[in-house]
């Protein structure tokens, strides 16, 4: 009963190919690099940016994404060789099974499940505000206490939007992943259009006069900035969690993964350049900063497609954060340490059909209720430590099965992960303490689930042979 024992990659890869109805594969590494760019190109490029300028880094913003973004890189490439290697379900929680055993590997599964869970309430919560921007623009306004989270004092009380959008996404997921790839992919093609539009309209209004100061908070300020516009990267490690479902998850996961995080970088960069050089970083604290800079250009009808291209956006960040979250959830109960029903799969579809469901009412529960920015911070500590947690992985796979046959391998060991933990671990102390606070009585309670339920309902309670052995 170690607590720290471990699956070997074998086991697990049989039971990704076990009997009974199983996920189906069907994806290809295009389909993977449109769930990657859908996830990550949503709420980061259309409504942290402005805040980020304003209040944290000012014309800087563009060190604190290069920052962010090269934490990423370094953190994807270990994703990567993981990916190609065990092209299982769940993403860095099975990774850790494998590399630490599975104490750790629940504590990781169990902040994968705060950090999709809550990013799909923050993310929903984002939608509904862009979507109630579109109905003013047409005259239409719903009653203010279905507007927002639960704030007596503002005289709100559930964001009905955000629990609508959520319902109907469950709806699609429902559906099979072929077809909630589809809709993705033709989601992305919309955003990132609308995203070129803007860039090639306001590239034309830039003012260098703009970008100075360009430092304003000093590099403190960009730091934290960094570590706020990080919540614009989390979504390429659900590429990840699609590996059961890749028809060549060896060649597909590597370049979904690394692909879609390089467009998103570019993207970003250039996008956080044109904006500050638009309007002054001060006038930048606004929810809807793009629209916002074009509004401020006169250019109106642009913005109007930019509101668009938003809620677009942002749907398929949505999507693609539920999808991880299911998956996350199907491969933690076929291990046994959540109830069965969690990877119990549709023959027809071949989804896990009431796992999404519940996965959908929770998420609705708290993007109806609890506010925003509490959510966005929890996420990103959350991811944080997942990247911390595989990127050490690779290092420990490499040293303990260096004969591991590994269809892409992170190059540079051990400088590539070692500059992962650093630039993750160095972004994770600028997060407030009372999110460190919210993060560790999560862990808390995990910990009491896994030892009242998971412990003694593990697969590898079952025969000997389908244990590693730990030293």
């Amino acid at each position: 009963m170690s607590l720290f024992r471990k699956k070997s990659i074998d086991v697990l890869l049989k039971e990704a190919g076990g009997k009974g109805a199983s996920l189906k594969k069907s994806l290809s590494a295009f389909d993977l690099t449109m769930l990657g760019v859908g996830a990550i190109i949503g709420t980061g490029i259309f409504v942290l940016t402005g805040v980020a300028a304003a209040e944290h880094a000012g014309p800087a913003l563009v060190i604190s994404f290069i920052l962010s973004g090269l934490a990423c890189v370094f953190a994807a490439l270990c994703y990567a060789e993981f990916a190609s290697t065990v092209p299982v379900s769940g993403s860095a929680y099975t990774y850790s099974y494998a590399a630490f055993g599975e104490l750790i590997a629940w504590i990781l599964g169990w902040d994968l499940i705060l950090e999709y869970g809550v990013a799909s309430s923050a993310v929903a919560a984002g939608w509904s505000g862009y979507f109630q921007g579109l109905l003013a623009g047409f005259g239409i306004e719903l009653p203010k206490a279905l507007t927002s989270a639960y704030d007596p004092a503002k005289g709100t009380f559930i964001d009905l939007p955000a629990i609508l959008i959520v319902l109907l996404i469950v709806l699609l997921l429902t559906r099979g992943v072929k077809e909630s790839a589809r809709f993705n992919a033709v989601m992305v093609i919309i955003k990132v259009a609308v995203v070129l539009l803007f860039l090639a309209v306001g590239a034309w209004y830039v003012k260098p006069d703009n970008w100075t100061p360009f430092m304003p908070y000093g590099f403190s300020g960009v730091a934290t900035g960094a570590a706020t516009v990080f919540f614009a990267y989390i979504g390429f490690d659900a590429v990840s969690t699609a590996a059961e479902e890749v028809r060549n998850p060896q060649r597909d996961m590597p370049i979904g993964i690394i692909a879609s995080l390089l467009i998103c970088t570019a993207l970003y960069i250039v996008v956080s350049l044109v904006l500050t050089g638009i309007v002054p970083y001060d006038q930048l604290n606004v929810k809807n900063p793009v629209a916002f800079a074009l509004n401020y250009i006169h250019q109106d009808w642009v913005a109007g497609f930019i509101s668009l291209g938003a809620i677009t956006g942002i749907t398929t960040v949505l999507l693609v954060m539920m999808y991880g979250q299911t998956r996350l959830f199907y491969a933690i109960s076929r291990d046994g340490l959540l109830p069965k029903v969690f990877s119990r799969v549709s023959q027809q579809k071949q989804v896990p059909y009431v796992n999404t469901w519940l996965t959908g009412l929770i998420v609705a529960f708290f993007a109806g209720v609890v506010p925003l920015n509490k959510l966005a911070e929890l996420t990103n500590i959350g991811t944080l430590f997942a990247f911390i947690t595989v990127s050490i992985g690779v290092l420990v796979l490499r040293r303990t099965q260096p004969d591991l046959k590994r269809a892409f391998k992170t190059p540079l060991v051990p400088w590539v992960p070692l500059l992962a933990v650093a630039f993750c671990g160095y972004l994770v102390l600028q997060l407030p303490a009372t999110t460190w606070i919210g993060f560790g009585s999560w862990l808390i309670i995990g910990l009491v689930i896994y030892f009242a339920y998971g412990r003694r309902h593990s697969t590898l309670n079952g025969p000997a042979e389908a244990n590693e052995k730990v030293s």
